[in-house]
């Protein structure tokens, strides 16, 4: 009796900590990561697509963020707002000369956000994990160094 009382408590613990653990997040090259892993840095998600001329015009701006992530600890991520996946998106991800991690499911119900209406769109991740601001429209390397506080320059 007591033998069958622990396996049913050790297999309750094994699907409750399942439930609670936090998914891992498939990135567009294959590998995986967790929002855990940036735990106390800012985080910008930018929502993209092939078709939107102010994507491709803010990617630069984006690209020189996460250049600077080393000295930063910023880290920046982006979103297809087609949702396309596998090698589409992979291919997509070098023909735009994107050079930070491009994630394959979006993530913005982890902050009850909506899909957006308006590209791109960016969503900015405090280091306590919680949305600070939702940008809409083509962003700037100055802008969004302000508003992760990284300068205070107007």
């Amino acid at each position: 009796m007591i033998s069958n009382l622990r396996v049913a408590v050790v297999l309750l613990s094994a699907l409750l900590l399942s439930a609670c653990s936090e998914p891992d997040l498939l990135l567009a090259d294959g590998k995986f990561s967790r929002f855990s892993h940036w735990e106390g840095r800012w985080i910008i998600i930018n929502y993209w697509a092939e078709w939107c001329a102010p994507c491709r015009k803010e990617i630069p701006e984006l690209n020189r963020l996460h250049a600077e992530r080393n000295s930063t600890g910023l880290v920046v991520l982006g979103v297809n707002y087609d949702a396309l996946r596998g090698d589409t998106l992979l291919d997509l991800v070098k023909q735009m000369d994107i050079h930070f991690p491009v994630l394959v499911d979006d993530p913005r119900l982890r902050w009850n956000v909506e899909q957006p209406s308006v590209l791109p769109t960016t969503l900015i991740i405090n280091p306590n994990g919680k949305l600070h601001k939702v940008s809409q429209g083509p962003q700037t390397y100055e802008s969004l160094s302000r508003a992760v506080g990284l300068t205070t320059e107007t």
